[in-house]
């Protein structure tokens, strides 16, 4: 008969259950954390340089709020949508978080807005 040359694998270290339901509670919690926070809004080059030719300034608060409002609409499906605020109008990619373009509301007043499913309306 062949012998079998068995290897020995180590056994792992002892866990105990109460640290296992511990590092599951901390990790679903910090996940659970992490996926409620509204993505952070990026803004595009092309929307960047609109803004500045613009003269359009916005607060951090203004941002903050077009922000929570972008992920409420990516979160009933919207894919794009278009912000309109006191001064401009933004086309917002809310599926990916991203002001696609900007322009004031005086521009904005004329024009004729394709390939958005959502409207967010902040004053």
């Amino acid at each position: 008969m062949n012998k079998i040359n068995a290897h020995r694998i180590p056994s792992p270290p002892l866990i105990r259950q109460g640290q296992i339901q511990a590092q599951s509670k901390q990790s679903f919690l910090e996940h659970l954390q992490q996926a409620t926070q509204p993505e952070k809004l990026k803004i595009s080059k092309h929307a960047n340089d609109r803004l500045q030719e613009r003269g359009i300034q916005m607060t951090d608060a203004e941002w903050a709020r077009i922000s929570e409002k972008v992920d409420e609409a990516k979160r009933k499906g919207i894919r794009d949508s278009l912000v309109l605020t006191d001064q401009a109008a933004l086309i917002v990619s809310a599926k990916n978080s991203t002001v696609i373009t900007a322009m004031n509301r005086m521009e904005a007043k004329d024009q004729l807005f394709t390939n958005i499913d959502g409207t967010i309306l902040l004053s």
